[in-house]
C-alpha cells in the first residue's frame, strides 16, 4: 500500500510550475523566509485536503473489500479524467505572450512581498491534482491501523511537496549553486512548460487507468 502510494504521491509532485515560483522566491529579497512560508501553505493545504479526501472515502464505505469495483472505478475515472486534460492542453497550442496582458492571479501574489501572499500561492499551487487523489485513495482503502494510516499520509505529504523543501534544503546548504542551477532549470521549465504539463498529464492518466483496468478485472 504505502509503495504505490508513494509512487502516486510522487507523480503529484512533478509539477513543473512548482519549481518555478520556488526559483522566484528566492530572487526575493528574504528567499528563505518566502520558501519557509511558501512552503507552510503547500503543506497545509496538502494536509487538509489529504484528511478531507481520507474522511470522504470512508464516510462512503469505499475503503470496504466488498467496494473493491468502485474504488478502482474511481482510480479509472481518474486516469481518463487526467488524460483528457493532456489531450486538451495538447491541443491548445502556447500563444506567444502579449505585452498589454493583465498578469495571472498566482504571479501578482507572487509580486506581493507580504507573507500572506506567499502562504496563498503555496495553498493554489498545491491544491490536489487527480495523482493525489489516487494516493489518498490507496492508503484510505488499504487494511491498516490508524497510526499506519497516518505514517502513510504524512509520507505523502512529504513527497507531494518535494519541490519546495528540497530547494529549501540545497539553499541552506548551498546557497549561490543552489540559486544559479535553478534560475537555469526555471528557464528551461519556461521553454518546455507546454510539453513538459502534457506529458506528465499523459503519464500521470495512463498509470491510472492501467492500475484501474487492473484492479477490475483482477
Amino acid at each position: 500500500m504505502l509503495a504505490q502510494a508513494a509512487g502516486f504521491a510522487f507523480l503529484s509532485a512533478l509539477t513543473p510550475f512548482a519549481l518555478v515560483v520556488g526559483a522566484v522566491y528566492l530572487s526575493s529579497a528574504n528567499p528563505r523566509r518566502a520558501l519557509l512560508i511558501y512552503l507552510a501553505g503547500a503543506v497545509t493545504v496538502t494536509v487538509i485536503m489529504g484528511i478531507v479526501i481520507l474522511l470522504a472515502i470512508h464516510s462512503g464505505g469505499l475503503n470496504h473489500p466488498s467496494q473493491r469495483q468502485p474504488r478502482y472505478g474511481l482510480r479509472l475515472g481518474l486516469g481518463v479524467l487526467a488524460l483528457g486534460a493532456s489531450l486538451v492542453v495538447a491541443r491548445r497550442k502556447p500563444k506567444p505572450p502579449k505585452p498589454d496582458k493583465k498578469p495571472s492571479l498566482i504571479a501578482r501574489m507572487m509580486a506581493h512581498p507580504a507573507p500572506w501572499a506567499t502562504f496563498i500561492v503555496g495553498v493554489l499551487v498545491f491544491a490536489p491534482s487527480v495523482s493525489f487523489v489516487a494516493a489518498i485513495q490507496t492508503i484510505a482503502s488499504a487494511k491498516a491501523s490508524d497510526a499506519y494510516t497516518a505514517l502513510a499520509l504524512a509520507i505523502v505529504v512529504v513527497i507531494d511537496v518535494l519541490f519546495v523543501w528540497l530547494p529549501l534544503g540545497l539553499y541552506v546548504a548551498k546557497p549561490d549553486a543552489t540559486v544559479r542551477h535553478l534560475k537555469g532549470a526555471n528557464a528551461w521549465i519556461a521553454a518546455h512548460s507546454h510539453t513538459l504539463t502534457v506529458t506528465l498529464l499523459a503519464i500521470a492518466g495512463l498509470l491510472l487507468i492501467g492500475n484501474g483496468i487492473y484492479g477490475l478485472v483482477t
